[in-house]
């Protein structure tokens, strides 16, 4: 993403490196993200291959920044995001994605990060400015994003992904483009916050942002099973 010359505005540095923790499930990019990131001065305070493990992490940890994949085995940067606002709101999270620009942008709203780096060879400033960015309490996306995302989701009745959907999907759906945390979607529509994650992983599948999950056949039982 384009960040300006000077990313920070002036703004002041904390006093302390920032701790950042790197969420990917490939642990050569891990290494090399975590190498870049304490060469530019920032904190790596843990890294995960997982959702579920860094879920427990972040909130152990307590990093300022958490930078996520946007595609894990178990799930998808927007969904941790998405998590950490309900449940640890300070930390601030940047997704780290090869989606194109546009489709790049409605992960950020969608999740309520910070922002998104696209993921470019050999392009490590955007990934270090935007760490400053965000650092410095900047939004790197800029104001009216996010009214216009939403407006773009909602632009036509017709579009592909509001037909597929059911009518709990996209009330869920207009409530995340608001920037409504899990929680908070869950007290507006009076659900749990279990059926919540799990209508949002729905809505995210029909949006094109999770693989479909390929079902596992059961295992046959063995003879003596059959007996109890």
């Amino acid at each position: 993403m384009n960040t300006p010359a000077d990313p920070t505005g002036g703004a002041a540095f904390p006093a302390l490196p920032v701790r950042v923790f790197v969420l990917n499930d490939h642990e050569m990019v891990r290494r090399g993200l975590a190498d870049l990131l304490e060469h530019a001065g920032f904190d790596v305070v843990g890294e995960s291959g997982s959702a579920a493990e860094a879920g427990r992490l972040i909130h152990i940890l307590q990093p300022d920044i958490v930078v996520l994949d946007d595609r894990l085995p178990d799930g998808t940067g927007i969904e941790v995001c998405r998590n950490l606002r309900s449940t640890d709101p300070d930390v601030k999270c940047l997704i780290l994605t090869g989606w194109d620009e546009q489709h790049a942008v409605r992960a950020a709203v969608l999740a309520g990060a910070s922002g998104y780096v696209l993921k470019r060879i050999g392009d490590h400033d955007a990934l270090i400015n935007c760490l400053r960015v965000t650092a410095a309490g900047i939004q790197p996306m800029g104001p009216g994003v996010r009214e216009r995302v939403a407006e773009s989701l909602y632009a036509t009745a017709s579009a592909p992904w509001l037909t597929a959907m059911t009518r709990t999907e996209r009330s869920v759906l207009a409530l995340m483009a608001r920037g409504l945390s899990n929680h908070q979607i869950g007290q507006e529509l009076v659900m749990t916050e279990a059926v919540v994650g799990a209508s949002v992983s729905a809505v995210l599948q029909k949006l094109g942002f999770r693989r479909r999950v390929h079902l596992i056949p059961a295992p046959i039982p063995r003879a003596w099973e059959l007996l109890h």
